[in-house]
């Protein structure tokens, strides 16, 4: 029980984190290795001075949708972290973590829908940005993606996890 529990915790905390890097890195879109778009701005490397130039994206309703899914996904994932920490000392013995697995299962679905919408409606989202063939999706894309199937397998076996003493 004990490395269950340590595991599903290192789980819930890896994926929080990479949830966090997704949604405040600089990485969603990628054209070189001079300029990248994420959900708030797009940077170019100025090479004179190795600095990143940092403009705000232009925001369409796709791109609102995106941010409101990331940010709504971290929230899950942070509440579902602090609701399973006080289950730990207050839930009964044989009680289920169903609160803190159907938020992680949300933050789940929300991720999924973020970054579908990203994948379907990125000529929408970078509609001023460069020439979108010459580029590619970035590693905080990526890491959205990572995300949606870990937290929908801990939310699952938040549900299934019960508590003994």
């Amino acid at each position: 029980m004990a490395y269950l529990l340590i595991f599903v915790t290192t789980l819930h905390l890896i994926t929080l984190a990479m949830l966090f890097i997704a949604t405040m890195e600089k990485s969603w879109w990628v054209w070189d290795s001079t300029e990248t778009s994420d959900l708030w701005y797009n940077c170019r490397l100025d090479n004179s001075t190795g600095t990143q130039l940092c403009a705000t994206i232009k925001e369409t309703e796709w791109l609102q949708a995106v941010q409101v899914l990331m940010v709504i996904s971290v929230v899950f994932s942070s509440v579902s972290f602090l609701v399973f920490l006080g289950q730990l000392f207050t839930l009964s013995k044989g009680g289920l973590f169903y609160f803190t697995g159907l938020c992680q299962v949300f933050a789940g679905l929300t991720v999924l829908s973020a970054a579908l919408i990203y994948t379907l409606h990125n000529k929408e989202i970078l509609l001023d940005s460069q020439n979108l063939t010459s580029g590619n999706f970035g590693y905080c894309f990526i890491l959205a993606w990572v995300c949606v199937p870990l937290l929908l397998c801990s939310g699952i076996m938040y549900i299934h996890l019960r508590k003994k003493e």
